[in-house]
């Protein structure tokens, strides 16, 4: 039944419109113009049509693929629908439970632009697959489209790398907010993006709030992502800069326990520290 080979999936080039190579048994892998390839297993319930998502290639071998495969098989064979067992599973597993499937080694030798932007790139077309299941997505708080997050990335990471807290990064794009509070939009519009991501990933499911955080910014500060240490790094600048406006885009941007193990708001006495008039810029 197995028509592909090892070759045969690595190999497969983009073109101008998505398009399939077939395993065999309705299992296929969907190429899409950008690049990103999809495991896919069309299927029949009764009189409805369905298709399951089995994972994106590479994270997803041909190997693994055809097990998954075959075990749904087995499901539509016994009458039952793949998709509700799939959907089932989910819910039954505890938001606690949930732990990041995928690792990312930070190099520490290299910039915060470049690590954070590799990082993007991996995530990408986990990214593009729930946005795509999904119809719709939330990023864009910051004035950038859906198609310009690597643009958001390197915004970010040149904040990071550089501290200047005062000019919009450069990036062509519109921004909708200015300097420092763009910083905040940006750092929401990632979290958006890595949620997508982690979200179409096999297991228990698309984590909390807190999950999330946990895996971004690392438990115990030694297994951050970068987008953690980037975030962190900038926190740093935002309190070196000690305007009220950037106390509280810090505030807003690390969540509560990850920033020296504490909150990084500003405590009212901080704030009652700034004049009247400091205080009002923060709403201009």
């Amino acid at each position: 039944m197995h028509k592909l080979t090892q070759t045969q999936v690595k190999n497969a080039k983009p073109k101008s419109k998505p398009w399939k190579l077939a395993d065999g048994g309705s299992l296929y892998l969907l190429v899409n113009p950008n690049g990103s390839k999809y495991w896919r297993y069309d299927y029949r319930i009764g009189r409805s049509r369905k298709t399951l998502p089995l994972g994106v290639y590479p994270e997803i071998s041909l190997k693994r693929v055809r097990e998954l495969h075959l075990a749904a098989r087995e499901l539509v064979r016994d009458g039952q629908d793949p998709m509700l067992e799939k959907k089932g599973q989910r819910a039954k597993a505890e938001p606690e439970q949930w732990a990041c499937p995928v690792s990312f080694p930070i190099a520490t030798d290299e910039s915060f632009t470049a690590r954070l932007q590799a990082e993007v790139t991996r995530l990408a077309p986990w990214s593009l697959e729930t946005r795509t299941m999904r119809g719709r997505t939330l990023f864009g708080a910051s004035g950038a489209m859906p198609d310009q997050v690597e643009a958001v990335a390197r915004a970010l990471g040149k904040i990071a790398d550089h501290g200047n807290l005062n000019e919009p990064p450069d990036e062509g794009i519109d921004w909708n907010f200015s300097m420092p509070l763009l910083v905040r939009h940006l750092a929401d519009d990632l979290r958006t993006f890595y949620h997508e991501a982690v979200a179409s990933q096999p297991g228990p499911g698309a984590p909390n709030h807190e999950a999330l955080a946990a895996w971004i910014f690392g438990e115990d500060g030694s297994s951050r992502t970068a987008l953690g240490e980037t975030l962190l790094e900038i926190a740093e600048h935002l309190t070196e800069d000690n305007r009220p406006a950037s106390l509280l885009v810090r505030g807003w941007m690390i969540p509560e326990g990850h920033f020296h193990g504490g909150s990084a708001f500003p405590t009212a006495e901080q704030m009652a520290g700034f004049g009247a008039a400091e205080r009002s810029d923060v709403f201009d």
